[in-house]
This record gives C-alpha cells, structure tokens and sequence, in this order.
C-alpha cells in the first residue's frame, strides 16, 4: 500500500515533473491477412489494422484527460513484414511500407512498427526481400520504422546479416541526404530484441502474442531527478539509498503507465500487454537522462564513473517496475540516446561523452547506441565493425542491445544535425578509424553463441 505523501508525490509528478505516458502501443497480428497477390494483402492489413486502431488515438486522449496524464505518442506494432510478406520482392517491399505509411496517417498514429526482420541464425527470402527494400522504404515513408535482429546469445552474430545492414545503413542515409539522413533514424539493428516493447525504433508483435495487445512505454527521467534532488537537499546520502529512492519512484511510475495502459486496453475490448517503464528522455530541458548523472555528482555523462552509476540507475529501475507489476516487460531501464536528450548531446559536443565510453555504458544500459549521428564518409566496414561490437555485448551479457546510428551525408565530426521533435539535435560524434576497409566484417557466416547460452 502507498502512504498518504506518496500518493502527494505522483501527483506532483504530474504536475511539475514531466511525468507521463510516453507512449501507448496497440500491437496487431497479420498472420491472417497473408496472400500471394500484393493487393488482396495490402487491402488485408489495411482493413485489420484500423479495425484495430481506429480510435485509438480518441481513447488515449480520453484517458489522458481523465487522469491528467499526456499520452504523448500513440503508436502501432505489427508482425514483422519479413514474414508475413515472406513471397514478395523488394520493390513489393516497398509498396507495403508505402501502405503502412498511408494507414499510419489514416488512423493519425505517430509511427507504425514492424517493417522487421530476424535474421539472427540465417536470412530467408523474404528477409532478404526486406532488408533490400529498407533503404527506399525508409526514406520514402514517414512514419515507418524498421528493426532488424541479427544476433541473440542463444544463436550468436550472423555476420552476413551485419554487413548486409552497415550497407543499408549507408543506402538509406544517402537516398535522405537532405535530411541529414533521417532514413536512418527509424531503423535499429538489434541482438536479443524484445518481442513487445512499445518504444520505437524497434517495436513489433513477436511471434506467440494475442491477435491484438496494448502495450505502454512510461518514461520519467525528470521525475527521477528530482527525487534524488529532493532528498539530497534533506541531507547526505549514501548510494545505496539514493539507489532506494530510485526503485521507489519506479515502483509509482509504473502504477502510472499501467493504471492507463489498462483502461485504454479495456476500452478499446484489446489485452493488456506489458508496461515497459524505460527512462527515455527528450530534448526538453529537465527531461533528461543526463541530468540524473548530474544530480547523482557527476559533472557529466561520460566522465569517470558514469558506468557505475548508469549500473545502478538501470537496476533500481527494473526493481521498482518489477514490484509494481507482474506485466513488466520490452526494455524497462535507461535509455542513453544521443540526440534525444539535451544533456548528453551537450556532453558530446563537450568531449565529455566519446563514442567508446558510450559502448562502454551500453554494457549496463537497456539500449545501446541510439541516435548516435557519425560522420557521413564512415566506411561500410566501420560501420559494420561498431554493429558487430554492439551485437557481441548483448550476445555475451544476455541482454538487449541494438544501434541506431546515423551517418550524415556531407557532414564531418563537429558538425551539428538537427532531426527535430523528439529525435533532436546533436554534435556529429568522431569515430576513430572510419575510412578503415579491415577484411574481418566481410568474412561472413556466424560467430558462435557462447558456452553460457547451453542452459537446458
């Protein structure tokens, strides 16, 4: 049970903290929209979709207003295209990236994700189809996002699949030149993804779900921040509390995210899936990952010991939202997205905040290397080298990790880049070596899963 200040203090979240829901995410099957000619299918998803999602957007709205909590993004997640799509070429590829553009804006939901493939063990033909199409989808599209799994510590790295992806990386980033890449912004490449995260870039419906679910994504970095603040200005504290006051304040974030998440399922007749409470910031100030380092006693993120205490910060996290809910599920931790959050955009242009520190604390935080802007002549094979680095942290610890990197067209290290909205701003990062053209990438075929993933 909360106490009577408890309950005071989730209300001030409310209020002054920029507590709400981040996003709201109504998944749908399409297994049973599949057909070997393109336009029965796109007319099948189509109709099966906004059957679904038709007032979605209305009820969020409702419950938020209800409950005086913003539902800030109201989005859709599919079964992944690779295979629902499994008989159609790439250019066919494109055509339903096309569609699920136009039912996105139909339905006025701010993303659709699924345009998804996983590829971890091999790549079929209809992965191949999707993985040819991802650069002309992405940057035809708008509200599309792609995700694409090519390692998991249970199959280890398909390598094929790495390069394959460092190449449409660079295809995509070009064909959205006048958007500084944009393209590459709505595609992650993922080891161990999720099956039922509501945070784009990487949401789709996992194989093994209902016919349609709600899922929640809660975020509240702010709200972290100043509940350290609050307490540390009642005197000191030693980090094992400040780590208590954090799992507290996840622990009532979550009953946030899950209070909506399930009055939106009930009202719309569609299950309840899982609350995702992933610290994920945005570009406002006081929203900020960042911050919470700076609150912690740290001059920024990046310096020494910001990996330490991304640790601690990720764990208090998960611990609060396990005790608040049995449905806890996707990422449930911190974010650490470049562009995305203020404070650490700024650590990077400052030189605080380096491409290898921040592979370091993708160690012990639940993302990776997200919205990462790197120079625009980045070769295909460092590119590829930074995937597959990323992909081995998440087979060999067990846990999510994934890239969404950005090279810029025409940009240098230094450089700025400005995405807009949530996606933000930021110094273009150096990366040490990026005209390096080593033969490892291109050997192919898969690093073996570790010994620790024969657990049967």
């Amino acid at each position: 049970m909360f106490e009577d200040h408890e309950i005071i203090s989730t209300i001030e979240m409310v209020k002054n903290e920029n507590l709400d829901v981040r996003a709201v995410t109504l998944g749908v099957n399409l297994f049973d929209c599949i057909s070997h000619d393109l336009s029965r299918f796109k007319e099948n998803i189509r109709k099966k979709i906004i059957g679904h999602a038709g007032q979605l957007v209305d009820v969020c709205d409702r419950v938020g207003e209800k409950y005086g909590i913003q539902v800030v993004n109201k989005r859709i997640s599919i079964s992944p295209i690779a295979l629902v799509g499994a008989g159609f070429t790439p250019d066919q590829m494109v055509e339903i990236a096309v569609t699920l553009n136009d039912i996105a804006r139909t339905v006025n939901i701010d993303f659709i994700g699924g345009f998804s493939a996983l590829v971890e063990k091999g790549m079929a033909t209809g992965d191949k189809a999707l993985i040819a199409a991802l650069p002309q989808a992405l940057a035809e599209t708008q509200r599309v996002c792609a995700s694409v799994n090519v390692a998991t510590t249970k199959a280890g790295i398909n390598m094929d699949a790495v390069f394959e992806m460092a190449q449409a990386i660079k295809k995509a980033a070009e064909l959205s030149r006048e958007d500084d890449g944009l393209a590459c912004a709505k595609l992650c490449v993922f080891s161990n993804i999720p099956q039922d995260m509501p945070f784009m870039a990487g949401a789709y419906l996992g194989v093994g779900q209902a016919d349609a679910v709600i899922n929640v994504g809660v975020s509240g970095p702010g709200v972290v921040k100043r509940a350290i603040e609050r307490n540390l200005a009642n005197g000191p504290l030693t980090l094992g509390k400040i780590a208590e006051i954090i799992k507290r304040t996840a622990c009532k974030v979550t009953r946030v995210g899950e209070l909506i998440g399930r009055e939106v399922a009930d009202t719309l007749g569609i299950k309840f899936g899982v609350v995702d409470l992933s610290l994920a910031p945005t570009p406002t100030v006081g929203d900020s990952i960042g911050e919470i380092f700076q609150a912690l006693g740290l001059s920024h993120i990046g310096v020494p010991g910001s990996t330490a205490a991304l640790a601690m910060l990720n764990d208090a996290v998960k611990k609060g939202g396990a005790f608040a809910s049995s449905h806890v599920g996707g990422l449930s931790g911190a974010f650490i997205p470049v562009s995305e959050d203020l404070n650490i955009a700024n650590a990077a242009e400052k030189g605080f905040l380096t491409i290898e520190k921040l592979e370091a604390m993708t160690c012990v935080c639940s993302v990776g290397l997200d919205m990462v802007p790197v120079p625009g002549d980045i070769t295909e094979h460092s590119l590829a080298g930074i995937i597959a680095d990323e992909m081995a942290i998440g087979m060999i610890n067990a846990k999510t990790t994934a890239t969404r990197i950005i090279p810029v067209p025409g940009k240098k290290a230094g450089d700025k880049v400005h995405f807009g909205g949530l996606l933000g701003e930021a110094t273009i990062m150096d990366v040490p070596h990026l005209d390096l053209k080593d033969a490892f990438v291109t050997y192919g075929g898969r690093i073996p899963a570790p010994i620790h993933s024969l657990k049967n």
